[in-house]
């Protein structure tokens, strides 16, 4: 069995990792800070996904552009623009909040330029991998990948807690700016062949193609339709309602522990998808979602902290076996010249309900209960997991390394 660290051995993949880390780091701090930072200002659920569902929205209208220039463009050249944008973003939001001008208006138009920076950033991220290793070391290089970004996850959300709590939202979102220029500094010294760059000049007849690309195969828009649902309801359960609940019960501090617990649960999956590699990966990573269902039962009907921390780590858990079962089932079967686009339309269609999922979720909570918002989410979650199940491609879909197998 090829061993965990055989892609360390590769520069490029490096600093790549190196790069994912720091800003997996910034993005588990973020948003949790910057949740607070509206409950301070305004108090409001709504408000809350307002600010949130503003990022989506922006990295959702950009998707497919990200796609586009990830296909034609030196992709280790766009992550290190967008990680220096995200500093200077991140950096004015802490001044605001630090300074006593932040407001809502403010921070929805600082998290639609962050959203655009997320959008042109994460085509180029998600296909950068296959060309810093070799094709024998996809699946290691993917579980190494999450595993590392996972263990800034682990510190970011729970030291993003404490410092929410001891010293306040601004300076957690201080820090923040310090980790996206760390990651924009290892994805510069990322050096690539040609290979990086694809030419094209009409980006519209790149964008049919990798439509046809995106549609040809029915396992992958059938994920993505299950993908449409489950982010959403994540979204809004999880992202939203999740901080309002932790404020009224267990504390922020519980809170931050509670999103790390689901990041150690990845951190464990990322070492047994590592050396576990079932002949139907896909199908296996599809069926585990399910357990993204308990921690938003137990948000509405029993927030107790220790059942939320067992709950939340089984999350991470599923969520890597599906996104390692994901992410290879792409590299391996869609050609590397237009595995940007299809990533594209992939994160296209999985994100485009979260700024739905986001904002409605306020509105929701108030009118009906945060109890029965969150029931109803769980509701939504097992139904679109079981209905994406249905699909003979998604359950018979095989590892390109265990079909050549004798």
């Amino acid at each position: 069995m090829t061993s965990l660290r055989e892609p360390l051995r590769q520069h490029n993949f490096r600093w790549l990792i190196g790069g994912r880390t720091f800003g997996e780091f910034g993005n588990a701090v973020a948003p949790l800070a910057l949740a607070f930072a509206v409950i301070d200002l305004t108090g409001s659920a709504v408000d809350i996904g307002i600010v949130v569902g503003a990022r989506s929205v922006a990295s959702v209208v950009l998707l497919l552009f990200g796609g586009v220039l990830a296909d034609r463009l030196p992709r280790s050249v766009i992550l290190q623009g967008t990680e220096i944008a995200a500093t200077l973003t991140q950096a004015v939001i802490a001044a605001s909040v630090l300074c006593g001008f932040a407001t809502i208006p403010l921070l929805v138009g600082l998290s639609v330029v962050n959203g655009a920076v997320a959008a042109i950033s994460a085509p180029a991220s998600a296909s950068l991998t296959p060309l810093t290793v070799p094709a024998t070391l996809l699946a290691q290089a993917n579980a190494l990948a999450r595993l590392l970004s996972n263990s800034g996850r682990i510190a970011g959300a729970g030291l993003g807690g404490i410092l929410v709590t001891a010293v306040g939202p601004g300076w957690a979102l201080g820090g923040n700016a310090l980790l996206f220029l760390g990651s924009a500094l290892s994805y510069r010294c990322i050096r690539l062949s040609r290979r990086e760059r694809i030419p094209g000049s009409r980006p519209l007849a790149e964008l049919a193609e990798g439509w046809r690309e995106f549609r040809s195969r029915t396992w992958v828009w059938v994920v993505v339709v299950q993908f449409m649902v489950v982010n959403a309801v994540i979204a809004g359960g999880i992202a939203v309602l999740g901080p309002v609940v932790a404020d009224s019960t267990f504390g922020r501090s519980g809170w931050g522990f509670a999103l790390a617990a689901q990041t150690i649960g990845s951190l464990a999956g990322g070492i047994l998808v590592a050396r576990w590699q079932p002949r139907r990966a896909l199908f296996v990573g599809v069926a585990v979602i399910l357990f993204e269902a308990p921690p938003l039962i137990l948000l509405g009907q029993a927030p107790l902290l220790p059942l939320l921390l067992a709950a939340m780590f089984v999350s991470g858990l599923a969520i890597e076996q599906f996104v390692v079962a994901w992410d290879v089932s792409l590299q391996e079967n869609v050609p590397e010249d237009k595995l940007a686009r299809v990533y594209s339309y992939d994160m296209l269609g999985s994100f485009i309900t979260l700024p739905l999922g986001q904002m409605a979720a306020g509105p929701a909570a108030q009118h009906f209960g945060i109890g029965t918002t969150l029931l109803a989410c769980a509701a939504l979650v097992v139904a679109a997991t079981c209905l994406a199940l249905c699909s003979g491609q998604v359950r018979g879909l095989v590892r390109k390394t265990h079909a050549v197998r004798p």
